[in-house]
């Protein structure tokens, strides 16, 4: 794909989407970082449903490692792997009183030091909560970037790297915002709807989906 077809691709979902933004509730960075280790193989939909009911309980390191981590696992039951995240949750403010008094680091490596955090964690905290221009690559992501052509690569190391050295600069901050929300509502795994898509005409996908028969 050429740097032009790219640019358009990005000027039609900015039009459509000017300020782009995660689907996680939250109101500090404490909150949304506890969110997005809570939302690994789980969805947005779950884990926001859980956080209402432990936030206003419990919303700071301190808080919440006073609940302990029996009633953190009983908050969270609905989401998966939830004894393995409580253990997380508890271990991870542990760390941010120890060590970052209770505040969440602006920074990859130590954000990376913490339980439960992962680049793609990682990455999300630092655009959406110190507007850092990272881009996390999930399953969504991994998939609208090799499907249009946007930035292909085997893994998503690999798609990561590309969009980082191909997303125009002023793009960088709002893109993985934008082809998540794209892969969840319209560039879907299964089926594609490619028929009321957007960027249909700039994408290098080869088998569009055609619109149902009424």
């Amino acid at each position: 794909m050429n740097a032009q077809k790219r640019r358009a691709i990005y000027e039609t979902l900015q039009s459509l989407n000017p300020h782009p933004t995660t689907e996680l509730e939250y109101t500090t960075p404490f909150e949304l970082l506890i969110a997005v280790i809570l939302s690994a193989q789980a969805t947005d939909v779950s884990v926001n449903k859980a956080m209402r009911q432990m936030f206003p309980v419990a919303n700071t390191p301190k808080a919440i490692l006073a609940l302990g981590e029996d009633s953190v696992a009983q908050y969270i039951k609905t989401i998966g792997l939830y004894r393995t995240k409580a253990k997380n949750v508890i271990a991870t403010c542990r760390i941010l009183l120890d060590k970052h008094h209770g505040e969440v680091p602006a920074d990859r490596e130590a954000l990376e030091a913490l339980p439960g955090v992962g680049r793609k964690t990682a990455s999300v905290v630092l655009n959406t909560a110190f507007g850092h221009p990272t881009i996390a690559v999930d399953t969504h992501i991994f998939r609208v970037a090799n499907r249009t052509g946007l930035a292909p690569g085997k893994d998503v190391r690999a798609v990561e790297a590309a969009l980082e050295k191909l997303t125009p600069a002023e793009f960088r901050h709002d893109a993985h915002h934008w082809l998540i929300l794209h892969g969840r509502y319209v560039c879907r795994a299964r089926l594609p709807e490619c028929w009321h898509c957007a960027i249909e005409p700039l994408c290098e996908f080869k088998s569009k989906t055609p619109a149902p028969t009424q």
